[in-house]
């Protein structure tokens, strides 16, 4: 009898009958996506990177801009609290550090007056330059951008308190 089964079996699998969805057989052609249809879809994902792309790289270089002149807002508040306390401003000689720690000479030094006790750099990584006096005013401070250097223009020009609170007026 296990010899009758076996060739009924045999013969019913290859009639195609009695089979589970698991035991039908695979076509070639059925088996997973063709190379055409990946490429076609690599295609539109390079043509939406294409298309989007620069347009998240200019966002992210004008928001290092605008981080720029906020901190340079907030060096301006922190320098208006020292000339409060001191009497007078930083000078040159002991630049935006003497916001953070107590400086010879100052007695009513009651900082640190930026928050983290230290200086941040500008979003490119560059020290900010403070000058007192100032060429503008009681002192000047300027991130020179991208590139580092003095001048430039886009995301490679100089970023002074001075242009940001022109700036600043004529937005209101």
């Amino acid at each position: 009898m296990i010899a009758r089964n076996s060739i009924i079996e045999a013969f019913s699998t290859r009639a195609g009958r009695d089979r589970t969805p698991s035991q039908a057989p695979r076509r070639s052609g059925e088996a997973g996506f063709t190379l055409v249809e990946m490429l076609v879809v690599i295609a539109i994902i390079g043509l939406i990177m294409g298309l989007i792309g620069p347009r998240v790289l200019n966002y992210l270089s004008e928001s290092k801009v605008k981080t720029a002149r906020i901190q340079l807002q907030s060096f301006s508040s922190a320098l208006d609290l020292f000339y409060l306390d001191a009497g007078r401003f930083p000078s040159t000689a002991e630049g935006l550090a003497a916001l953070v720690r107590r400086t010879p000479g100052v007695a009513a030094w009651n900082g640190p007056y930026l928050k983290g006790g230290n200086v941040p750099n500008d979003p490119w990584n560059h020290a900010y330059l403070y000058r007192s006096p100032g060429e503008h005013g009681p002192y000047d401070i300027v991130s020179y951008g991208s590139d580092g250097q003095e001048g430039g223009s886009g995301t490679s020009a100089d970023i002074s308190l001075e242009k940001t609170t022109a700036s600043n007026n004529d937005q209101q």
